[in-house]
């Protein structure tokens, strides 16, 4: 798998959020205005401080599950919403 572009290495069973808590950089976001860097926060799904975008969409990190060659995207501000 692979966050920014970066090869990282993952467990079976874990989810993209403990992956992301691993690195150096820990952090899954930047808040929309401020740029703010969030990481994972509640672990299960209720803050939406570890939003991500995995393999081209936006998803909650701690609720994915890692799969080879899934590749991860910090989200860099606001969200992206295709129309």
């Amino acid at each position: 798998m692979f966050i920014d572009g970066m090869p990282v290495i993952a467990e079976a069973d874990e989810t993209v959020a403990t992956v992301l808590l691993r690195q150096a950089e820990l952090w899954a976001r930047t808040t929309p205005v401020s740029e703010t860097r969030r990481a994972p926060y509640c672990m299960m799904g209720v803050c939406f401080d570890c939003l991500a975008i995995v393999d081209g969409i936006v998803v909650q990190a701690c609720l994915a599950p890692v799969r080879d060659g899934m590749t991860i995207e910090r989200q860099l501000g606001r969200r992206r919403v295709a129309s």
